[in-house]
Formats: C-alpha cells, sequence, structure tokens
C-alpha cells in the first residue's frame, strides 16, 4: 500500500518504511507526526480523495531536524558595477514512514528507524575527525623557486645580441 500526502505545499509519494524530506514541521526528534492530508491511497482497493480521502491518515516518526546544502544566490546587472553574492540553507525535517490507514487497515512498517540521539551524533563527528587525520600520510610539498625557465633565458639573449649587431652596423 502506499499513499499520496500532502505537507508544506508538496506532494509526497509514500510507502510504510520510507524516509522521506519535508518542509520543516514543527516537531521534536524522535516525536510522531500524523499527516491528516493524503490525497491518494493506492494498492488492492485504491481510493482518490475529492480533495482529501476520508478517514484515511499516515503516521511518521521524526527522524532529524537539519539544513540541506547551501545554494548561491548570484545577482548581476550589466555594466553597472553591481554584483551581490548571497548563500542560503534551507531547514528541512528527516520523517520515517511507519503506518498508512485507510478505513480502518492499517499497514505498518517491517524495520525500525534508526534514531541518533545528540550524544551519539557528537561522538560520531569526533571520531570521523579523529581518526582520517592518523591514517592520512602528511605530504610534503615542495615550494617553486624564482628560476627563470631556459625558453625565456635564451629568448632574451636573442633580442640583446640583435640590438647588439644592429648597432654595430650602424
Amino acid at each position: 500500500m502506499y499513499a499520496i500526502i500532502k505537507t508544506g505545499g508538496k506532494q509526497y509519494k509514500v510507502a510504510p518504511g520510507d524516509v522521506i524530506r519535508v518542509e520543516k514541521l514543527a516537531q521534536d526528534t524522535g516525536s510522531d507526526v500524523e499527516f491528516s492530508e493524503v490525497l491518494f491511497v493506492g494498492g488492492e482497493n485504491s481510493k482518490v480523495g475529492n480533495p482529501l480521502v476520508s478517514k484515511a491518515v499516515v503516521t511518521g516518526l521524526v527522524l532529524s531536524q537539519r539544513l540541506d546544502k547551501k545554494i548561491l544566490v548570484f545577482k548581476k546587472k550589466r555594466r553597472k558595477g553591481f554584483r551581490k553574492t548571497k548563500g542560503h540553507r534551507q531547514p528541512f525535517t528527516e520523517v520515517f514512514v511507519s503506518a498508512i490507514t485507510s478505513d480502518g487497515k492499517t499497514v505498518k512498517a517491517d524495520k525500525k528507524p534508526n534514531i541518533q540521539t545528540e550524544e551519539q551524533k557528537a561522538q560520531r563527528k569526533l571520531a570521523k575527525t579523529a581518526s582520517p587525520a592518523a591514517e592520512k600520510p602528511v605530504k610534503k610539498v615542495a615550494k617553486a623557486g624564482k628560476k627563470v625557465t631556459k625558453k625565456k633565458a635564451t629568448s632574451s639573449a636573442k633580442k640583446k645580441v640583435s640590438k647588439k649587431k644592429k648597432t654595430t652596423k650602424k
């Protein structure tokens, strides 16, 4: 069984056991959330809402509240010298869909979600930062000296020689 729900002005196709990213919800990590705006329920007996399916609910569990990757917004006006760069990170909520209920029938997820506490997240970050530095050998980079290449030296020498020849002929 699957359902199409509406939240945050967007529509999502969900099934029990899915993890979806929705617009930020005012819920704490680990709390239950219900989506009552169900537009369609599919499966053996599919039901289309007009606009919503009555007595249909999708329940989920909030896994995390995070920020998406940064999007750069660049504005420019031609020939005016105007340039402006801004960055934006959209907040989102990760939800584990635990069950879909329609007309008294409930389909539950087979697996359980993996919810991490703040302490576990902090330990995981420390482990990531500490172990790669110890494993990677440090590479030494040779600094470039201020040496003139052979081509430049020969071309400048030819020019000097040619100037001298011209002056001696006169």
